[in-house]
């Protein structure tokens, strides 16, 4: 082996220097994190999810803490995808790293018009949110039934100048069939997973915690079932897969790799610890030291089964 370990990994045509990357929804757009960590050292921020137009958000509270994880229910809370065009991508533009924009929307036309908007800007490419409610399918979430992906993938494609990463509900009965209709539809590269949808109740006031009464779970507690969803998504489409869920250690991102994702996106943990990327990496270097790997194509899907 080589004394050089290579972690950087290329995704649809875009190269990372490394394979984490900061979930959307838990890193904001950077700014509060630049002040303790170096972000040119990350591979990549998925940036806040935006919507056409400023969103306030669901009332207050709207985060729980559950054990090994927390609800959240902030309703994609943003300034708009104007702003974050002129005022916010700007700033992530001075790091040295891949910047994603999460889009989220009611109707196709929303999502695709964000796209359009997005499509001179320096972004490197497009994380397409569909967890939200179709409001022409009775608020149906898009990404629980594979017409309805899809048909927003194939829709969004059209205007999307840079590559689309279709992020996925685990909120469904088989998570194989959305993929695959991610990549029937032309997406470049599917993520997964989104958060778990879940509820707790104040057993005092017998009323829910939340104010929207349910929320998002994310944190360790899923991420049993995020790694048996990203290896069954891997295994079920030839496109790029990046997991999610619950990863707050090297050991953790090793995991999703040998599972079959080509890189990993890191939430709930920054809120813990805000070095939380750096030891990943760091814990990622010190697998492939120990078990003479000096690339990572050495060890993404190679899971072996019982």
């Amino acid at each position: 082996m080589s004394n050089n370990i290579d972690l950087s990994v290329n995704i649809a045509g875009i190269s990372f220097k490394n394979p984490v990357i900061m979930a959307s929804g838990t890193y904001g757009f950077g700014h509060e994190y630049s002040e303790y960590i170096d972000l040119n050292t990350l591979g990549g921020i998925s940036v806040k999810g935006l919507t056409l137009k400023e969103r306030k958000g669901n009332p207050p509270p709207r985060i729980a803490e559950t054990p090994a994880g927390i609800l959240n229910s902030v309703g994609l809370q943003n300034p708009g995808v104007e702003v974050f065009k002129k005022h916010d991508l700007p700033f992530l533009k001075q790091f040295d790293t891949r910047v994603i924009a999460n889009i989220a929307g009611n109707t196709i036309e929303e999502y695709c018009e964000m796209a359009e908007i997005l499509g001179d800007s320096e972004i490197d490419a497009i994380e397409l949110n569909v967890s939200c409610p179709n409001v022409k399918a009775g608020g149906l979430a898009f990404g629980t039934d594979p017409l309805l992906i899809e048909e927003i993938t194939s829709a969004v494609k059209r205007y999307c100048k840079q590559p689309l990463i279709v992020k996925l509900s685990p909120n469904v009965g088989d998570i194989k069939s959305m993929a695959r209709a991610a990549e029937a539809a032309g997406a470049d590269c599917v993520s997964l997973i989104n958060t778990i949808l879940g509820m707790a109740i104040d057993i005092h006031r017998k009323k829910p915690v939340l104010a929207n009464n349910f929320g998002g779970l994310s944190g360790p507690a899923v991420k049993p079932v995020a790694v048996r969803m990203v290896y069954e998504a891997a295994h079920a489409v030839k496109i790029p897969v990046i997991g999610m869920g619950g990863i707050a250690c090297g050991d953790d991102a090793v995991e999703f790799l040998l599972a079959g994702a080509a890189a990993v996106m890191v939430g709930t943990a920054n809120f813990i610890n805000p070095a939380v990327p750096l030891d990943i990496i760091s814990g990622l270097k010190e697998y492939m030291k120990k078990y003479r790997y000096s690339n990572l194509k050495d060890i993404t899907g190679k899971l072996e089964l019982n």
